[in-house]
């Protein structure tokens, strides 16, 4: 097994752990962080794949490089806006969840 395939492996891995975090995780922070989790695999498969071609003989391509770096900016603005949105309904309604246990009105549900 040589680095390549074990990098990919990992990326696949990572991948479906942030899939698996965010659909099974209700509160909004374990959501930004599956989230980042599942970005981070796919970054790490853009790279696989560029190393693969570059190992091929096919030449060092720029192109997956700038866009993984690009990636990472903007997930790291998401993440950020994501947070202050988390804290802002933290301020608003006391709580940092979106659960439905409320309705509209304030009333628990029976």
């Amino acid at each position: 097994m040589n680095a390549a395939t074990l990098f990919g492996l990992c990326g696949a891995a990572l991948v479906g752990i942030g899939l698996y975090g965010l659909i099974t995780n209700p509160e909004p922070l374990r959501k930004i962080l599956a989230f980042n989790l599942l970005g981070s695999g796919v970054f790490l498969l853009f790279g696989v794949i560029a190393r693969r071609g570059a190992a091929a003989g096919l030449g060092g391509d720029p192109v997956p490089q700038a866009m993984v770096i690009t990636a990472i900016v903007v997930a790291f603005a998401a993440t950020a806006m994501a947070i202050a949105l988390v804290q802002r309904l933290g301020d608003e309604t006391g709580r940092a969840s979106i659960s439905s246990d409320r309705s509209e009105t304030g009333e628990e549900k029976s």
